[in-house]
């Protein structure tokens, strides 16, 4: 009898520890899920920040995005992975064709420049040589910018041949040509260093003594800048996406190693469960069957014998596949850490340009583009609250007198401070934006009909109480303001027309007023 009791008693041990077996199994694939979630929601971002180079790739990025999450469904992720890979390699080759239609292009522009009747014999050689120089395919933007550059050197030397003892009449066109440049650059956010650059040829744009060729260098010299800049965010892009081709080629290759062998693993597994079954049952059935007690206890020690031998193995294979397992998850963390790295230094460098390109470069107000995406969101707000809606247009009255009396600094200057001034005085939930050149758009909520007239007249109020001082000379300067409601049924797009109706009103009734429609 303490034989039988000593068997039960080896059972419920063995079925204790293959409870805290598969307990400890359970922990072990827990963990895993936790970090292949990661790894999914890393994936997931860096899908996000590649968004919008190829509608192709972004499709396919973003049912990458669906599925990997899904680890039960790994088999259905593994095979899009090289698609991908595919799509990123071909953005990365669209990049390098370009430079070489680029490449074609230098060719063709400076073959059509050395056929000019009167260019010089040594400038002839130097473009000769540039042309040879040209054969050679370009590996990066870097390569190719200077060679525009270099191009651009060349037919200026042109311009100056041709233009030799030729004195050229500064014509009415030219002044406003300097003038809408000088606008254009004032609405283009240039990096930092450039920026001095900018602000001197603007000074050169508004000048009085401004000549035809400072013109023509002054377009040459934007021209060259933004060619610059273009191919800095090439660079940076393609950075990126080798980078991310790369890392995702890593990727793939350690989750579909750590899928296999958790397969393999988990078939494994099965059958030793199965065998240990088996085995259990045997005692189950020797205690059930046999009556003598020595016979019992043989049958028991044998069948417990290859049962701890199954137990052994199981606790082998466990054994190794957590080795396995770390040893993935420590790759994976390493590649996390990179990308992370990676991904962080790219998304603050989208996030600082986007900032960048959503402000109005001389006033510091949001620009068209801001203008457009908050107006987006209002008319949203509007359709699901029903709340009120106000769109006001307003602009400086007799701006271009103080542009022509004073000087284009002036006029900047005054749009500086009447741009901080219009943000002062509205509300933390209300919005202005530099619409284009002295003209402001704001919109306004939760303000009533019988409010808004007040509000708008206490900020007209306000500009006009600004002490300006122009060369000695006190000067008032004062806003027209056209405003409509946003009604149901109606486009924002609609309202904002009839908003600029109204301020064209205001603008032929004297001026320095507010008008509702």
């Amino acid at each position: 009898m303490n034989d039988d009791s000593s068997s039960v008693s080896q059972v419920s041990l063995l079925k204790q520890k293959l409870q805290a077996t598969k307990v400890a199994l359970e922990e072990i694939n827990e963990d895993r899920n936790s970090k292949l979630m990661a790894l999914a929601q890393l994936i997931t971002q860096m899908s996000l920040a590649c968004k919008g180079h190829n509608l192709e790739l972004d499709n396919k990025l973003a049912k990458l995005r669906i599925n990997v999450g899904n680890f039960e469904h790994l088999d259905e992720v593994l095979p899009e992975l090289p698609e991908i890979e595919r799509l990123l390699k071909n953005q990365y080759h669209l990049v390098t064709g370009k430079l070489e239609q680029s490449r074609t292009g230098l060719t063709n522009f400076s073959r059509e420049l050395q056929r000019i009747d009167s260019l010089p014999e040594k400038l002839s050689r130097e473009i000769s040589i540039f042309r040879q120089e040209l054969s050679k395919p370009f590996h990066s933007i870097w390569e190719y910018i200077p060679k525009v550059e270099q191009l651009i050197g060349y037919y200026e030397q042109v311009l100056l041949k041709q233009q030799q003892g030729e004195v050229l009449e500064l014509l009415p066109i030219h002044r406003q040509l300097s003038h809408e440049l000088a606008q254009l650059i004032t609405d283009i956010e240039f990096p930092k260093p450039q920026r001095a650059q900018v602000l001197q040829l603007k000074e050169v744009l508004s000048s009085d003594t401004l000549q035809v060729e400072e013109l023509l260098s002054a377009y040459q010299t934007i021209l060259r800048l933004l060619l610059e800049n273009i191919a800095r965010e090439k660079s940076t892009s393609q950075e990126f996406l080798q980078t991310l081709n790369d890392a995702l080629t890593s990727v793939r290759d350690i989750v579909s190693d750590s899928y296999s062998q958790t397969q393999h693993s988990q078939q494994s597994k099965q059958r030793l469960n199965l065998e240990i079954n088996s085995q259990v049952n045997n005692v189950l059935g020797s205690i059930n069957e046999i009556d003598e007690i020595s016979l019992l206890k043989q049958k028991i020690t044998e069948h417990l014998s290859a049962l701890q031998n199954s137990l052994a193995r199981k606790e082998a294979l466990e054994q190794r596949e957590t080795a396995l397992l770390q040893k993935s998850v420590n790759t994976l963390r390493k590649e996390l850490a990179d990308l992370s790295a990676e991904t962080l230094s790219y998304k603050e460098r989208l996030f600082e340009q986007q900032k960048i390109n959503q402000l109005d470069s001389l006033t510091q107000l949001p620009n068209r583009a801001a203008l457009d995406e908050r107006m987006e969101q209002e008319f949203r707000r509007f359709q699901h609250n029903q709340s009120t809606l106000w769109i006001a247009v307003a602009d400086i009255d007799h701006f271009k007198l103080i542009n022509d009396s004073f000087g284009h600094s002036t006029g900047d200057k005054t749009l500086q401070v009447i741009a901080m001034a219009l943000k002062n005085s509205l509300r933390d939930t209300e919005f202005v934006a530099r619409y284009g050149g002295e003209e402001f758009v704001l919109l306004i909520p939760d303000v009533s009909a019988n409010d808004i007239t007040q509000l708008l007249n206490r900020v007209r109020e306000k500009i006009k109480n600004i002490p300006f001082k122009f060369k000695n000379q006190r000067i008032t300067v004062t806003l027209s303001i056209g405003a409509a409601q946003v009604f149901n049924g109606e486009h924002i797009l609609d309202t904002f027309e009839r908003a600029d109706a109204a301020l064209y009103k205001a603008k032929h009734e004297s001026r320095d007023r507010v008008i509702i429609d």
